[in-house]
């Protein structure tokens, strides 16, 4: 007798992780493929939950002094040329514009494209290089420091191998770059940023991060420190959800950002860039979304709550909606989280367990279902999208609890994600334990297998064979508690410091 779970995704996560995740964002409707290969296009449940992040980074950004500007979509190709590290690191990715205008085609009776440009054009794949232009020419003085400006944009990367939200050709992003008189000031910005990407990602997204300092090899091209907040998925990936680079005066001396300091000495100056992507949307999924659909934490959902009516008649629809109105109404006037409550009342045609599961794909933190019965005890039924929970509440007990309930399940998802990470983050000191770790074959069980490894290391050379054969990559060397030397789980060589090591998106 088969006696298996129905669920609202197949397949499930343990059955084949990868379609799951593809199934989730359908049965969500966050976005679909495009037309054009490897973009995708976002949805309005799925912007919803984009703008959202947005707002939230937004005023981290200019709580912390920053200014929001915008820079040209095309980057001249000898910009790029410039900073030989960053070009070499961004060369195979680059889309390129060489033509431009359009004619008929007198052979095909279609179109192409007419004359060539100048100089070719590169659709920005980041844009340290037009931006470093601009600085140069608004820097002349120490009096024009800092410059801490973002931007909020689309960037294209030539991917061959594309995954909606982690990996696409064209993606939304912001993207900081800052420019300051000193290097103490300039890397100071960039743990701060840092520290602005772990808040968010800890207390928005409920996502438990790891802030770390990439390897030389893991480095952003052209800069002089790259450090990064790494997430676990429940897969046991790691995911890089945040960068943030001190660029030294790479940038500055290939793009003359220069300047009079407080001695009237000419010196370049100190710069950073730091981003994340809709890549977070991807992380959402990943790290609570379950074999239902998308699981929301309240910070960022689209709505923190949806009302579904349950009448049989006409006469029971009027009395049941004009409930529902009023209810909406009443959750609708308080706050959560820096932005009004947002409540749904969805009343159309469709059957309640086609509407229920509509709501439950999507991920809304809470389903409130209000039927003649209900109101006849002035209550509510309520479900809790995290744990499944369902209870019958006085209607006076929701309202005064709600903000308390949304509170309850944006903690219960970061626990549960940071006890899951805990879990699955082992230290491993032989060369054997770590091959076992990161081998199926070899695990006892799927569940033993993989995860965060915690490993001295000697250098990248004496590891990058090993990790080369079994997929993994150095996250990064985690900036807290790790002030104690060790031995090198390959080498058995001294080591300063241990590095976080995974497989990762």
């Amino acid at each position: 007798m088969n006696t298996k779970a129905k669920t609202a995704i197949s397949p499930t996560r343990a059955e084949d992780y990868p379609e799951w995740y593809q199934q989730v964002i359908k049965g969500a409707d966050l976005a679909e493929n495009s037309p054009v290969r490897g973009c995708m296009v976002i949805k309005p449940w799925g912007y919803a939950l984009w703008e959202n992040m947005q707002r939230g980074l937004d005023k981290m950004f200019k709580a912390t002094g920053h200014q929001n500007a915008y820079f040209p979509l095309f980057i001249p190709m000898s910009f790029l040329e410039k900073e030989a590290q960053h070009v070499e690191g961004f060369a195979k990715e680059c889309a390129v514009v060489t033509h431009h205008r359009l004619e008929p085609d007198p052979e095909t009776g279609g179109l192409r494209p007419a004359g060539p440009l100048e100089e070719p054009l590169i659709v920005r794949p980041t844009s340290e290089t037009i931006i470093g232009a601009m600085y140069a020419k608004w820097v002349q003085s120490y009096r024009d420091l800092p410059i801490l400006i973002n931007q909020w944009a689309n960037v294209v990367r030539w991917e061959m191998r594309t995954r909606l939200f982690l990996r696409t050709a064209e993606f939304l992003w912001q993207e900081g770059h800052t420019v300051h008189a000193t290097r103490e000031e300039a890397i100071e910005e960039t743990y701060k940023m840092l520290d602005v990407y772990a808040d968010f990602a800890e207390n928005y997204m409920a996502v438990p991060v790891i802030r770390g300092e990439k390897t030389a090899g893991e480095r952003f091209p052209g800069a002089d420190i790259t450090v990064s907040i790494e997430a676990m998925m429940q897969d046991r990936k790691a995911l890089q959800a945040g960068t943030s680079h001190f660029l030294g005066q790479n940038f500055s001396r290939a793009q003359e950002i220069k300047f009079q300091d407080r001695d009237g000495e000419i010196a370049f100056a100190w710069t950073t860039s730091w981003g994340v992507s809709t890549r977070l949307v991807g992380a959402l999924i990943m790290t609570h979304a379950d074999d239902d659909g998308m699981v929301l934490p309240p910070k960022l959902a689209p709505a923190h709550a949806v009302i579904l009516p349950i009448y049989r008649d006409e006469t029971q629809r009027e009395a049941v909606l004009e409930y529902c109105r009023q209810l909406q109404q009443e959750l609708s006037t308080q706050a959560y989280a820096g932005r009004a409550v947002e409540v749904e009342l969805d009343d159309r045609d469709l059957r309640g367990g086609d509407k229920k599961w509509f709501h439950v794909k999507r991920g809304v933190p809470l389903r409130i279902e209000i039927g003649p019965k209900d109101i006849a005890k002035n209550a509510v039924f309520v479900a809790r999208r995290d744990t499944k929970e369902q209870q019958s509440l006085a209607r006076n007990e929701l309202v005064s609890g709600f903000i308390g309930l949304l509170d309850s399940i944006q903690r219960n998802l970061f626990d549960r994600a940071k006890q899951m990470q805990v879990q699955h983050t082992r230290v491993i000191k032989t060369e054997a334990e770590f091959r076992d770790f990161f081998t199926p074959a070899n695990a006892e069980s799927p569940e033993a297998h993989g995860g965060f490894a915690l490993c001295h290391f000697h250098s990248e050379e004496s590891v990058q064979p090993l990790l080369d054969e079994l997929k993994v990559t150095i996250r990064c060397i985690p900036l807290a508690n790790n002030d104690q030397p060790g031995i090198c789980f390959m080498t058995g060589k001294a080591a300063e410091k241990q590095a976080v090591f995974a497989k990762a998106y």
